[in-house]
């Protein structure tokens, strides 16, 4: 790609903005040498990862991939032999390792319910470091540091109890009354690594010791005490021996990764991949960007385009290429946003084929150019010669002769820097040429014989940036087809050029100039009025779309409770029918037993009366349902009529089977039985009261009431554990061996008679608890209910914000974390995510 070009259009800093969005330093350093690419399954690739990010960063889920630093150096010195990682190298490895069971697990766990696609792709091909991690973290814990092992644990210990001897002997001496007019300070200090004294000079004979250093006035002398010299001594040989036995331990362990090697040099260019793609996502999160479509052979789009270095100032334009038509001749006044059009373009088109999202309206869309050539500002240079229409011509040249199909040219005020008519011929001779290449033009100029040109090409379209002739100021705005005005006067006199000069001016302009003027003015009001319309029918079909949605979530909502409806009325019916079934059990039972009298008769007859009563009863109330149903679908079909939208669905309502019919089937096989077990206990209805079955939150957990609080407040027994719940939060069910078991699990310090009311909103536990400013106690209490909620809702993942401070609350929650039995590991963010002011825990 041609750079000038490149940097012409501010195409490197948005890269390298983008590049500050990555998570790795190797990763962006990488996209810092990146440059536009030309191969269009690679570029949609890219998009796509990018598109998948996008998708995962919409939810509530952290992202997966936490930043690590550069071990791409340290492949040499695990190779060499004998050599050793520092503990900080070893670190770095760590973090990778840790990185990448990050992403894979984040990935895998995600991607049915996201329906990810070219990211699981990627991350199922990161070889298992799961050895490597084993080995890496038996020698350091995940913040860096050297774990305490068996061959260093008793020189630590050693070394701990030669300072505290030291500590001791000094002490002796600065707790001695006697000593306190021979000593300078009663306090030791450090001198090449050894405790000593600060002793008056001439008081030293009073301390028998070694000298290790004499002031600048001779007023003091640093006295180490003999009785602390042999403990000194023997404490370099102890952190000496620690030394070597840390050397030791790291190279063996340098030695040991060196198998991991390939398996470092796969994961890598992975690693850096997803970096990259989730910079992509998260700078185009940021600035409401979109993916641009392949142009599949129709012709460019841009919609609702916004250049990122004006931010918020930005004007939002569009730029539509016709088909055949690839010359785009954009006129107007100056300072009116010509050039700014024309960068935006090649910018975004750039930025499109490196695999960035751009930020412009959905439905845009961008060819692939295998080369970009631009003649922008003034490439005037004494060093070289050149003056402004020379820098001018040897751009043009450069763009001209290399032209072709897939190449995009910008030229920006072409004809300009020599005489009018000369320039102005040249610069259609050059178009001439460009389109015979058929390369994609974008041209700028006030040239107004090139707006005639415009007209009469049918390969080109003129397009202008708009002006308000009210304030004599540049709206910004680009509109296509219409050529426009310099408006050079309205400027100059604005600016302060005097009226008389104005006035001037104006007489020296011929009458086809001023017919020519009159010409686009009408053409430019035209434009507007047909923008008005536009800009109306897509605003009535918006409307007339969120009426359709609206009324198409009513019909669900219809069918919906439709749906309940027949649901409970099953139900009522089966329960009418067990119950029956029962009492024609004890009929035939007691038929059985003795001899048919008339009593039995009468017994049986007015059993089969009342049947034929309660069925036509329930008959008659699933009539009147259904009537009802019926009314509500012709009045919801006259609404949609009324509003002349999609007519309704024809779809009836379902004759349901008559339940006289449901009850002889059900009958039909006691006929002839006799000798079963018959029951006289009547299908109590579900009431709310103390023993009752009710199902609660999201996982649909079983539970027990175990007594009504107050009004609308129950006790509930989800195993061993009681929590109060509104009525309102809990459906009532009947014991069944088909449910869900209940929850059941134990707490380390939770006391199962404490209560505590759940409120509807509180239900679901937070993916991040922010604990600052609270209280130790406080702090725990919150600690405990949100791992109480993440345990009901199955949630194995949060975090905890708890700051740095001055370490209480962080300890706290430490202690708490390490003693209870449901989590399962924790440990410090990383740095680019809180550090040690923010707890990652994971449940069992």
């Amino acid at each position: 790609m041609n750079t000038k070009a490149l940097n012409e259009i501010d195409y490197f800093r948005i890269r390298d903005e983008v590049a500050g969005y990555c998570v790795s330093e190797e990763a962006k350093e990488i996209l810092l040498k990146k440059e536009p690419l030309t191969n269009h399954k690679e570029i949609e690739h890219l998009k796509n990862m990018s598109r998948e990010w996008v998708e995962y960063l919409h939810t509530t889920h952290s992202s997966p991939l936490s930043g690590w630093e550069p071990i791409h150096s340290l492949y040499a010195i695990i190779k060499t032999k004998g050599a050793a990682l520092t503990l900080e190298q070893v670190h770095f490895l760590g973090q990778f390792v840790l990185s990448v069971k990050k992403v894979k697990e984040g990935i895998e766990f995600h991607k049915v319910d996201l329906k990810l696609k070219l990211l699981p792709e990627e991350t199922e091909k990161l070889p298992d470091m799961e050895e490597t991690e084993k080995k890496i973290f038996r020698i350091i814990t995940p913040d860096g540091e050297l774990r305490d092992l068996p061959e260093i644990s008793a020189i630590r210990k050693a070394i701990a109890s030669l300072n505290a001897k030291i500590k001791t002997i000094m002490q002796g001496f600065t707790s001695d009354q006697k000593l306190s007019t021979v000593l300078e300070s009663n306090v030791p200090v450090l001198r090449n690594g050894r405790q000593v004294l600060a002793v008056k000079s001439n008081q030293q004979n009073r301390i028998p010791g070694i000298i290790h250093e004499v002031s600048q006035s001779a007023q003091t002398v640093y006295i180490e005490p003999e009785a602390a010299v042999r403990c000194s001594n023997d404490l370099v040989q102890k952190e000496h021996e620690l030394q070597q036995v840390i050397k030791r331990i790291l190279t063996e362990l340098t030695l040991s990764l060196q198998p991991s090697i390939p398996d470092f040099k796969t994961a890598l260019p992975i690693m850096e991949l997803l970096d990259q793609t989730l910079a992509a996502a998260r700078w185009g999160n940021e600035h409401n960007c979109v993916y641009a479509l392949p142009c599949a052979g129709e012709p460019p789009l841009l919609s609702q385009a916004r250049h990122p270095l004006l931010g918020d100032k930005a004007v939002p334009i569009d730029i539509r290429f016709m088909t055949g038509k690839n010359i785009l001749i954009i006129t107007g006044p100056n300072t009116g946003g010509k050039t700014v059009s024309l960068k935006t373009f090649a910018l975004f088109a750039m930025l499109n084929q490196t695999g960035f999202p751009i930020p412009a309206g959905e439905g845009s869309r961008l060819p692939v150019f295998t080369d970009i050539y631009a003649d922008i500002g003034d490439d005037q240079s004494l060093d070289q010669s050149l003056s402004t229409f020379s820098g001018h011509m040897k751009n043009i040249a450069q763009a001209v002769n290399k032209a072709n199909s897939t190449t995009l040219v910008l030229l920006d005020e072409l004809g300009s820097g020599t005489d009018p008519q000369e320039g102005t011929a040249i610069s259609m001779a050059v178009l001439d040429k460009l389109i015979e290449e058929k390369a994609f033009v974008l041209v700028t100029t006030h040239q107004g014989i090139l707006k005639n040109y415009g007209y009469t090409n049918p390969a080109c379209i003129n397009a202008s940036v708009e002006f308000d002739t009210n304030t004599l100021s540049p709206s910004y705005h680009l509109l296509m087809g219409v050529p426009g005005e310099s408006h050079a006067l309205d400027i100059a006199q604005k600016n302060g050029l005097p009226t008389a000069i104005v006035k001037a001016a104006r007489n020296y302009i011929a009458t086809e100039q001023a017919d020519v003027s009159a010409l686009i003015r009408g053409l430019n009001r035209k434009h507007i009025e047909l923008n008005k319309v536009q800009k109306a029918a897509e605003s009535e079909k918006k409307q007339v779309l969120e009426k359709s949605f609206r009324l198409k979530e009513k019909e669900l909502e219809l069918r919906k409770k439709e749906h309940n409806l027949k649901e409970g009325k099953q139900q009522e019916l089966n329960d009418f029918l067990i119950h029956s079934r029962r009492q024609l059990e004890n009929l035939v039972r007691t038929l059985k037993e003795g001899e048919v009298t008339r009593e039995k008769t009468l017994a049986v007859k007015q059993f089969i009366s009342e049947l034929e009563a309660d069925t036509k009863r329930f008959e008659q109330k699933f009539e009147e349902e259904e009537v009802k149903l019926v009314k509500a679908e012709e009045e919801f079909a006259k609404e949609i009529a009324k509003q002349k939208t999609v007519p309704s669905s024809n779809k009836k309502t379902k004759k349901k089977m008559s339940n006289a019919e449901a009850l002889k089937t059900a009958t039909s096989n006691f006929q002839g039985q006799v000798g079963e077990r018959g029951s006289d206990n009547n299908v109590e209805p579900l009431v709310f009261k103390e023993g009752a079955f009710v199902i609660a939150g999201n996982n649909q957990n079983q539970g027990v009431l175990v007594k009504e609080e107050r009004k609308g407040v129950w006790q509930v027994q989800f195993g061993s554990l009681k929590m109060s719940m509104k009525q309102k939060d809990l459906k009532l069910i009947r014991k069944s061996e088909n449910l869900s078991p209940s929850v059941s699990y134990e707490l380390a310090g939770y006391d199962a008679g404490t209560d505590f009311i759940i409120e509807k909103d509180t239900l679901r536990p937070v993916f991040e608890l922010r604990l600052l400013g609270m209280h130790a106690d406080e702090a725990i209490k919150a600690l405990e209910r949100q791992i109480d909620l993440c345990v009901l809702n199955n949630f194995l993942q949060f975090s905890v914000i708890h700051g740095k401070g001055d370490g209480v609350l962080q300890q706290a929650v430490k202690d708490y974390l390490s003693n209870c039995p449901v989590v399962k590991e924790f440990n410090f963010a990383p740095a680019e995510d809180g550090g040690a002011g923010k707890t990652y825990v994971l449940l069992n």
